[in-house]
């Protein structure tokens, strides 16, 4: 199994994915994870990934384009999962996480600022979750809790 990470923060999973169960199942091969900065997908030389809601809108959401590219270019299986997260989402329980766990790879994208750009939500993710009723500030610690729990 594949686990691939979109964010604007790579740096942040440094170390959640070196402790634990997380890390014993990777040193024994059983999934990889992989982390990939969003920015590397942009094509504007101050690297943009954010701009206003479309049709309107109060805040800052992360851009379509560049997700859209960062999912194509890391795209390796043919059963993958591709999650949004969103405190707009459907819970995440037990029950996804099982769901998740037959697939062959698993692309998760965080959402940041005001959330992901509605059209990355309608046209190219599988998914919209939560991991719970509150926000936080971005989607990496739900990232780890749904690759700890799937894994």
């Amino acid at each position: 199994m594949l686990f691939d990470v979109i964010t604007i923060f790579p740096e942040f999973f440094k170390g959640p994915f070196d402790y634990g169960i997380i890390r014993r199942a990777r040193e024994k091969g059983l999934f990889e994870t992989r982390v990939h900065d969003l920015r590397e997908h942009t094509t504007d030389r101050h690297r943009t990934v954010d701009d206003r809601p479309f049709g309107g809108g109060e805040g800052m959401v992360l851009k379509p384009e560049p997700i859209f590219k960062a999912v194509e270019s890391v795209r390796q299986a043919e059963n993958v999962e591709v999650v949004a997260l969103s405190a707009a989402g459907r819970p995440f329980n037990q029950a996804e996480a099982l769901r998740l766990a037959k697939a062959q790879q698993v692309i998760v994208i965080c959402g940041r600022y005001e959330g992901i750009d509605e059209r990355v939500v309608e046209h190219l993710a599988t998914a919209e979750l939560s991991i719970g009723d509150y926000i936080i500030s971005g989607g990496e610690i739900a990232a780890v809790v749904i690759i700890d729990a799937v894994s």
